[in-house]
């Protein structure tokens, strides 16, 4: 297979050494639970924009823009996907669409469980499931979730890895 070529050129940040964030570990998970906060925030937000025609604050924490449930779902997508990063694109879409799915119904769930209340109600939806998700959203991770792996991870994980391991 060919080496993998950086995106930029630039100057070894760590002389040489090993990143800290070199493969996948926690300091790694950890950036992409934050960025992954950002990016749904800034996803939903335009999305709400673009099917309703109104700006919505999307954040789920106190300050900033920042929603845990998106950053659990990078950290998910990140940790379950890895070992698919070489598979075909179809079986990291059906793989993505289900784990997408399967989290949208948990996080439904215990929404439901812990506050009593109900964010995704989907039961008048066609091909839903229990209400809390359905197969066009499972549609909808599935390319989410080729798009992170192909695209996004790469980039993302080499971005993590020229921090200096000064930092």
């Amino acid at each position: 297979s060919k080496p993998r070529r950086r995106m930029w050129r630039h100057k070894d940040v760590n002389n040489g050494e090993k990143s800290f964030a070199d493969g996948l570990n926690l300091y790694k998970i950890l950036w992409v639970f934050a960025v992954g906060c950002v990016i749904g925030v800034v996803f939903e937000t335009f999305y709400v924009y673009f099917m309703d025609g109104v700006w919505m604050r999307r954040s789920g924490m106190l300050y900033g823009p920042f929603n845990q449930v998106y950053g659990f779902g990078a950290v998910l997508f990140t940790v379950l996907l890895y070992r698919f990063r070489h598979k075909n694109a179809l079986i990291i879409f059906t793989v993505s669409g289900l784990i997408g799915m399967a989290f949208e119904y948990v996080c439904s769930w215990i929404q439901e469980l812990v506050f009593g209340s109900v964010s995704l109600e989907y039961s008048d939806m066609a091909a839903n499931i229990g209400g809390r998700t359905n197969l066009f959203y499972g549609f909808g991770w599935g390319i989410m979730g080729l798009i992170f792996l192909t695209h996004t991870w790469p980039f993302l994980s080499e971005m993590i890895e020229r921090i200096p391991n000064t930092i």
